[in-house]
């Protein structure tokens, strides 16, 4: 079964305050098994319109990951970031198919 992602992109407009929605969602996170793959670092973006925070985390399949952004545990704490940040954000299922050779 493929896992299932978050990507975010995120532009933080108040990073004292943000502080408190990454506190909250951790204990979230780990109710839905969320193991960060990304989160900030360097980065690159050769085309399109890059944002200043870029975040991808795995779940266990497309269901948890969507079943976690949409939990009123997540959407509490999400409302700790609304305000206080710009973000993209995308929910998508994993490729489990074959590869180049």
């Amino acid at each position: 079964m493929a896992k299932g992602y978050w990507i975010g992109r995120v532009d933080v407009t108040d990073p004292e305050g943000y502080k408190e929605y990454v506190a909250a969602n951790a204990a979230v996170f780990r109710k839905f098994g969320a193991r960060f793959l990304v989160r900030g670092g360097t980065f690159e973006a050769p085309e399109g319109h890059p944002r200043s925070r870029n975040v991808v985390l795995e779940f266990a399949d497309y269901a948890t990951a969507l079943a976690c952004y949409h939990s009123p545990e997540y959407q509490a704490a999400k409302a700790l970031r609304d305000g206080r940040s710009e973000a993209d954000m995308l929910i998508i299922e994993g490729y489990d198919g074959p590869q180049p050779s």
